[in-house]
C-alpha cells in the first residue's frame, strides 16, 4: 500500500509525480524517446525587494476611519484604493528553476510494459518500460542530506545513449560546459535580485561522457546516474562553490549511498505515523490499487471512492509537506514548490490570509514539527519590515503583515484588491503558530526565540484598535475575501472589527499570554494585553442562526463565497466546541449550511476546510462527504489539489495539505484539556488503525476499532504528560511518564 502509478507517460502537467527536497523539487513524467523533467528551487523569485509601503498612508488613516465609522463605505475604499496600496501594487513572484530535457537515441519508438510510481513510503518516483532492444528502469529521488536531485537509470538489451539540455523558458544568462561532464545554466533575476547556478552532472562506470557546447552527451552506458543541483545567493555567499561541493559529495558517494541516505532521512519522518482503513476482507482496496491512478479517480467519481483511497490521500499530503517544507528551506508556497509558469496564479507567494497558513495544518498533527520550522525562519524573516509597515503605515508600534508575503519577507499591502488587500491581520494569524508548535512539542527553547516576534505582534493591536460601541475593534479591516450589504443595497468590503479579526486576536494574545507564563515573563504589556482580551468583540449569532461575520448582521453579496472566516473560531481555533459552547457550535452548523446550500466549497482548499469544521462538529458523515467531493472535483489524476482559473485549473497545496490535518482530526482531535477519540468517525470507516497521532502536550496517540467502535488506544509521551481522553460518553484520566506506554481498551 502506499503508492500511486500510472501507465503511460504525462501527457500533461497534472499527470507527473513531484519530488522534493524541501528547497528542490520536480515533476516526473517520464518517456520513452524524449523526457522533460521540470525544476523548481524555492529561492527562484524575480526581483529584488523594494520598498512599497505607500507614503501616504499614514497621514489618511485617521479619515479612513472617519469614514467607515460614519458608513460612507464606497468614499473610505476609495481613498484606501489611492492611499494604502502598495507602491507598487505588487510583490515579487515565483517562478520555475527549468527544465532537463533529455533526448534518448532509440532504435524504435513504441513503449511497451509501461509504468511510473510513486513509493509514498520511500520518497522515489521509478519508471519502468520497454522499447525495441532494451528494457529500461529509472528512479527518481530528491535527496536532503546531499542537496541533489538524482536520477538513476539502468538499461537491459542495447546501452542508453542520450542529449541532456538544461535551460528555462527565459530570464537567464548563461549556459555550457561546467567540466568534462556537467552542463549549467546560471542567471540575475532582476535588479537586486537572486543568483544561482545550476548544473546537471552524469556519472557512469561505462560509455562515454562529454559537452558540447551545452549539451551533455551520453553514449553506451548501461548504467547512468544524473545529479542535479542548483545554488543561490539567497542562501549561500559563495553559491557556485556550494553546489560544486554537492556535486562532488553525491558522485564520490554513489548513487547507492545517496538512496540510502535519502529513505532513512526521509523514512524518519513518514514513518512516524501509519493509517489503515479497511472494508470487508480489503479485496476492494487491492483492488483499486491495481489500477492506474486516473482510472481509479475516474472509478472513485462514477462509483465512490474506497476508504483505502483517504488513507492513500492523507499520506500522499504527508508526503506533500515533506517534499516542500524542511528545515532550511522556505515554506511551502501556494504551489508546494512545484510550478511550472513564468507567471503562476497569485505569482505563487505566500497568500497569509488562510493558504500559507492551511499548508501547516498537518504539520504538529501528522508527527511532522520540523516541517513547521521553515514557517518560523520566514517569520523572523519578515520581522524587521513588518516593524516598519507598522510604523510607517499607521503610526503603531510592533510587526504588521497583510494578506501576502514573498522571498523577502515584504508585509506592505498586495494587490488593489478591496475584499483582501486592506487587512492587518495576516502576520497575526501566522504567529497563532508559534504557541500551536509549542503546545505540540514542549519546546522552550523555541518559544524563547519566537518570544519577542510574538510580543511585537501583540504590540501592533495595542496601539492599533480603536474604540467602537465601547469594544475595542480592528479598523480599517475586511472579512477575507467577502462583501456586504448595508441597509441601502449599497455593498461594501472595509468594516471596523470582522468577526475573524476578533478570533484570531483572542488566539494571539491569549497564546502570548500562555507564552508568558511558560517563559516567567509579567509586565506592562502583559497587564495591557488582559485588558485588551476582555474588551474585544464576541463570537456572536445572526438572524439566520448563522455565526455573524461581521459586528453588524449585514447580509452577504456571496452567501455561498469560498472563505468561511467567521469560523475560524471553529477551526482552526478551539473557541467554539460541540460541548463547551454548544449554542454557538449550532450557530456554526447552520453557517456551513448556508454556505453550501449557495455552492460553497467550489474551490479545493475551501473544500478542505469545510471537513475540518465538521470534524470539529464531530461530524462524520457530512466530513466524509466533503471529502468525496474534494476528490471527485477539486483533485488533478496526479493527485495534486485544483483551484478554478479562467476556464481551466491550476494547482494549489492547500487543499492537498488542508484535507490531510482534516483525516487526521476525523480521528483524533486534541487539545489543552482532552483529546476526542474518532470524534468525525464516518460509517465507511467501520474498521482501521491509526498509529502516531501527535497530541497537545507532546504525546502520541494510537486506535484501534472495529465495526465502528473503538476497541483501544496506547499512549505515549517523552515527557511527562496527563491528560483526560474522550470517546463518545465515556472519559478516561491518563498520566503518562517519559517512556511509558499506556494502553486502554474500550468495551
Amino acid at each position: 500500500m502506499g503508492m500511486l502509478w500510472f501507465d503511460k507517460p504525462a501527457e500533461e502537467w497534472s499527470q507527473a509525480l513531484p519530488i522534493g527536497n524541501g528547497r528542490l523539487g520536480a515533476m516526473v513524467s517520464g518517456g520513452g524517446k524524449s523526457e522533460i523533467l521540470q525544476l523548481n528551487q524555492d529561492s527562484i523569485w524575480y526581483g529584488g525587494h523594494i520598498d512599497r509601503i505607500n507614503p501616504d498612508a499614514k497621514s489618511h488613516l485617521g479619515e479612513v476611519r472617519g469614514l467607515i465609522l460614519s458608513g460612507k463605505i464606497p468614499e473610505a475604499e476609495n481613498l484606501l484604493r489611492y492611499t494604502f496600496s502598495g507602491t507598487p501594487r505588487s510583490e515579487r513572484p515565483y517562478q520555475p528553476l527549468g527544465n532537463v530535457e533529455m533526448t534518448f537515441h532509440e532504435t524504435g519508438t513504441e513503449i511497451s510494459g509501461y509504468r511510473r510510481e510513486l513509493a509514498l513510503e520511500k520518497g522515489i518516483v521509478t519508471e519502468c518500460y520497454t522499447v525495441p532492444e532494451r528494457k529500461m528502469y529509472k528512479e527518481y529521488l530528491a535527496s536532503y542530506p546531499h542537496g541533489v536531485i538524482a536520477l538513476h537509470m539502468e538499461a537491459e538489451g542495447e546501452a542508453i545513449s542520450l542529449d541532456i539540455l538544461l535551460r528555462r523558458a527565459k530570464f537567464y544568462d548563461h549556459t555550457g560546459k561546467l567540466d568534462e561532464r556537467t552542463i549549467y545554466m546560471d542567471a540575475v533575476l532582476g535588479a537586486g535580485g537572486v543568483s544561482f547556478l545550476a548544473a546537471v552532472r552524469a556519472q557512469t562506470e561505462e560509455g562515454e561522457v562529454r559537452v558540447l557546447g551545452e549539451h551533455l552527451l551520453v553514449r553506451g552506458a548501461k548504467e547512468l546516474t544524473l545529479y542535479i543541483g542548483c545554488e543561490t545567493s539567497y542562501y549561500e555567499e559563495d553559491w557556485k562553490r556550494v553546489l560544486q561541493e554537492k556535486l562532488d559529495k553525491a558522485c564520490g558517494d554513489g548513487y547507492a549511498r545517496v538512496r540510502e541516505e535519502h529513505e532513512k532521512d526521509y523514512r524518519a519522518l513518514f514513518d512516524r505515523v501509519a493509517l489503515e482503513l479497511g472494508e470487508g476482507d480489503g479485496k476492494a482496496a487491492l483492488a483499486a490499487e491495481e489500477l492506474p491512478i486516473d482510472r481509479r479517480m475516474e472509478e472513485g467519481r462514477e462509483k465512490g471512492f474506497h476508504s483505502d483511497f483517504a488513507a492513500l490521500y492523507f499520506q500522499y499530503g504527508r508526503y506533500l509537506l515533506i517534499s516542500s517544507s524542511r528545515p532550511g528551506s522556505l515554506p511551502a508556497n501556494l504551489q508546494g514548490i512545484w510550478n511550472e509558469e513564468m507567471q503562476p496564479p497569485w505569482d505563487s507567494k505566500f497568500t497569509i490570509n488562510i493558504n500559507t497558513e492551511m499548508n501547516y495544518w498537518p504539520a504538529e498533527i501528522c508527527g511532522l514539527s520540523e516541517c513547521h520550522l521553515p514557517l518560523f525562519d520566514h517569520l523572523l524573516r519578515m520581522w524587521e519590515k513588518g516593524r516598519e509597515t507598522a510604523e510607517r503605515m499607521y503610526g503603531c508600534r510592533g510587526f504588521v503583515a497583510h494578506h501576502n508575503t514573498d522571498l523577502w519577507g515584504d508585509c506592505a499591502p498586495q494587490d488593489i484588491y478591496i475584499p483582501a488587500t486592506y487587512w492587518v491581520m495576516g502576520g497575526a494569524w501566522l504567529c497563532t503558530h508559534i504557541w500551536l508548535h509549542y503546545a505540540y512539542t514542549q519546546d522552550e527553547a523555541f518559544l524563547k526565540r519566537m518570544y519577542p516576534l510574538l510580543k511585537d505582534a501583540v504590540l501592533f493591536f495595542h496601539d492599533y484598535l480603536i474604540e467602537v460601541d465601547g469594544k475595542l475593534a480592528t479598523c480599517p479591516s475586511v472579512s477575507p475575501e467577502n462583501t456586504y450589504i448595508l441597509p441601502s443595497g449599497v455593498r461594501g468590503c472595509v468594516c471596523a472589527g470582522s468577526s475573524m479579526d476578533n478570533q484570531i486576536l483572542r488566539d494571539l494574545m491569549e497564546g502570548y499570554l500562555k507564552a508568558s507564563h511558560v517563559l516567567g515573563i509579567q509586565d506592562e504589556v502583559t497587564g495591557k494585553t488582559c485588558e485588551i482580551l476582555q474588551r474585544l468583540p464576541g463570537t456572536k449569532v445572526g438572524k439566520y442562526g448563522q455565526i455573524m461575520e461581521w459586528m453588524e448582521d449585514y447580509d452577504e453579496a456571496q452567501p455561498g463565497h469560498r472563505h468561511i472566516s467567521q469560523l475560524y473560531a471553529l477551526h482552526p481555533s478551539h473557541q467554539i466546541t460541540v460541548d463547551k459552547t454548544p449554542e454557538l457550535a449550532e450557530a456554526a452548523s447552520r453557517t456551513l449550511e448556508r454556505r453550501l446550500a449557495h455552492g460553497g466549497g467550489h474551490t479545493g482548499w475551501s473544500c478542505a476546510w469545510i471537513v475540518n469544521l465538521y470534524s470539529r462538529l464531530g461530524d462524520g458523515e457530512k466530513a466524509y462527504r466533503n471529502l468525496q467531493k474534494l476528490w471527485s472535483q477539486s483533485t488533478f489524476p496526479n493527485l495534486m489539489d485544483t483551484h478554478p482559473r479562467g476556464n481551466g485549473h491550476t494547482f494549489q497545496i492547500d487543499g492537498n495539505l488542508g484535507a490531510a490535518a482534516a483525516i487526521a482530526e476525523m480521528l483524533v482531535q486534541s487539545d489543552e484539556d482532552r483529546v476526542l477519540l474518532l470524534p468525525a468517525l464516518p460509517a465507511q470507516w467501520t474498521k482501521g488503525r491509526v498509529a502516531g497521532i501527535a497530541l497537545w502536550g507532546g504525546g502520541r496517540i494510537d486506535l484501534d476499532w472495529e465495526g465502528g467502535r473503538l476497541v483501544s488506544c496506547r499512549v505515549r509521551s517523552d515527557r511527562p504528560m496527563e491528560t483526560t481522553l474522550v470517546y463518545g460518553q465515556e472519559k478516561k484520566h491518563v498520566a503518562v511518564s517519559p517512556g511509558q506506554d499506556v494502553v486502554i481498551t474500550w468495551e
